[in-house]
């Protein structure tokens, strides 16, 4: 690992003007940066510690969401009475996110921000457009099996691997960032990039940015949500697909529905064709699988993950069914 200088700003005024530092890195929990310094795909000089500025809270907002702070712990979100009762589809996600020591120390401004587990991306002996623009990505044509079947380019098939983002997108969630000019709020539905042809930029975090929190709006009223992911591992492991999904039937028909898409695509998919095609469908299976295929006509598949086609289609067709009949059963009782 390469020298660098560890630096604990005392308020956020500070953490912005070192993060206007090309050469500085903002520092979470480390579970994924620490890793990525250590094989070299990240090379700091400075590692600037943004968990003692006051952001390790989680507040109720007064339309009943909630405020999520940028340093609060994965292992507190999932754990919040709060989250769990408002919220149940977050806690899930987080718990299937990674070990629970993983969780103990991992941030949610630093889940957001986590990279890919790309293959190419995580060995600097090979090309990869993500971590050098112009080299190329031989994931196109080498192995690809755990890669993205939607919204990839020739430039980059990598996928994101947050399955808390996944969650957040489903909740119409948004990312509350400091800056030298003030603060902003950016909806997650703005914060990821497709990779084009500069997949090396990620997200759309102005220069000099610090996360703040996470809001998450009131939850819809007589909505219920559930996470699903698959994974090599039962342990631990990244999504080869997942979905957060939130229904809400009335009198037999979908009247809301939100669904994300995680360990398919660069960013946390939100499937808004299979969306347009449930709301005021009657809550069926066949319905429920109408729309999937629809949004998964878009899919480009490589020989080694064209199963994630036929994966994500089975899973979303599971969460609906599942939270379809709980609103039944909700509603006879």
């Amino acid at each position: 690992m390469r020298k660098f200088e560890y630096l604990r700003p005392e308020d956020r005024a500070r953490a912005v003007d070192l993060a206007a530092n090309p050469d500085v890195k903002l520092l979470g929990g480390g579970t994924n940066l620490i890793d990525l310094m250590k094989i070299g795909v990240e090379t700091p000089e400075f590692l600037v510690d943004t968990t003692r500025l006051g952001l390790d809270e989680i507040e109720s907002r007064a339309d009943g969401g909630l405020r999520i702070g940028a340093s609060v712990r994965n292992t507190d979100v999932a754990s919040d009475d709060r989250v769990r009762e408002r919220f149940p589809v977050l806690s899930a996600a987080v718990l299937a996110g990674a070990s629970g020591q993983l969780r103990n120390m991992a941030t949610v401004g630093g889940n957001l921000l986590q990279r890919t587990r790309c293959a190419y991306f995580q060995d600097v002996t090979k090309a990869c457009n993500k971590r050098k623009p112009g080299s190329g990505c031989p994931a196109q044509t080498g192995a690809n099996r755990e890669l993205a079947i939607l919204g990839g380019s020739e430039h980059c098939i990598a996928t994101h691997p947050s399955d808390m983002a996944v969650a957040l997108r489903a909740l119409d969630a948004s990312v509350l960032i400091e800056t030298e000019k003030g603060a902003e709020t950016i909806p997650l539905a703005d914060f990821y990039r497709l990779p084009g042809e500069r997949p090396d930029i990620e997200t759309n975090l102005p220069y000099g940015s610090l996360i703040v929190a996470i809001d998450i709006p009131a939850p819809r009223n007589g909505a219920r949500s559930s996470y699903v992911k698959v994974r090599d591992r039962a342990s631990f492991g990244f999504a080869l697909a997942s979905v957060a999904g939130v229904l809400r039937v009335a009198d037999g028909r979908v009247a809301e529905v939100a669904l994300a898409l995680g360990g398919v695509a660069p960013l946390p998919w939100r499937a808004r064709v299979a969306e347009a095609q449930l709301m005021g469908a009657p809550a069926e299976p066949d319905r429920f699988r109408a729309a999937i295929d629809a949004e998964l006509e878009a899919a480009q598949p490589r020989p080694e993950n064209a199963f994630k086609v036929t994966l994500a289609r089975r899973i979303v067709v599971r969460v609906l069914n599942e939270l379809a009949g709980a609103t039944r059963e909700g509603e006879a009782s």
